[in-house]
This record gives structure tokens, sequence and C-alpha cells, in this order.
């Protein structure tokens, strides 16, 4: 029974919780961010490259069973022929580079906000005359060499 304790309290610990609620978040943003490049951004890139489907464009390696040439990437694949796809490699480079982004702004609010409380806990210290550890500003002896302090 104690292995079944031990994974309880793994499983429980908020690190664990807290990273299983980021993937799950994780992956409904990149859903929203392959639908916002593959719905907005191809459409609009399409319509400046006049009408061009910039989703599947594709560079021909080899004919497939049916040779070629194949009007769309849908009928290069039925027909099994070695592309490589071009398209979807940019669409996933501008998805990364949209949630990296996002990822990015969230991690810097987040060290703000860090930052603050580090300052807001700095003004509770001070250091002790005769080891120079820190110490509450409050306190009347320090905890590391008992030395006693002058009120400040």
């Amino acid at each position: 029974m104690g292995i079944f304790k031990e994974y309880k309290k793994f499983a429980i610990k908020g690190n664990v919780l807290d990273m299983a609620v980021g993937i799950v978040v994780g992956g409904a943003f990149a859903t929203i961010t392959k639908s916002l490049v593959e719905d907005v951004f191809s459409p609009i890139t399409g319509y400046f490259l006049k009408g061009m489907d910039f989703s599947s464009t594709y560079i021909l390696l080899k004919d497939g069973v049916v040779p070629g040439p194949y009007e769309s990437l849908a009928k290069a694949k039925a027909a099994s022929a070695i592309t490589i796809n071009t398209g979807s490699f940019i669409n996933n480079c501008i998805s990364f580079i949209i949630v990296s982004w996002f990822a990015f702004i969230l991690v810097k609010a987040i060290n703000r906000f860090d930052e603050k409380e580090e300052v807001k806990k700095s003004c509770d210290i001070r250091n002790c005359p005769l080891c120079k550890l820190e110490v509450h500003k409050e306190a009347s002896r320090c905890p590391h060499c008992t030395g006693e302090l002058q009120p400040s």
C-alpha cells in the first residue's frame, strides 16, 4: 500500500495539478491558434497572392500511382505522390510564433507580478550587523547568529 500513498501524494501536489491544467489549456489554445492560421491568415495571404490556396502549396518529389500534374495537394496525396508540404509547414511555423508570443507575454506578466511581491518582501527585511544575513526588520535577535539587534 505504500506505493499508492506515495503516488497519491505525488499526484495531489500543486505542481502536478498545475501542469495538468496547463496541458489542457495549452491544447485548447493550440486548436484556436491552428484555426486562426488556417481560417484567417491563410485566406488573407491567398487573397494577396491572387487566390492561391497557401495552405495547400507543395513541391512534388515523385509522382504517385496516377501520374501528375495534380490540381491540389489533396489529389497528390490521393495518388500517393511524394510531396514536401511547404504551405502546411509555413502554417505550423506561424502557429508556433503566435503560441510562443502569447506564452512570452503571459510569462512576462507573471514575472512582473512576482517582482512586485519581491519588492514588498524586501521592505520587511534588514541585514544583521553581526553575521550580515537577512532578518525581519522587527526582530530583536538574529535567528542565524543569535546576536541582539538594535530596533530600526
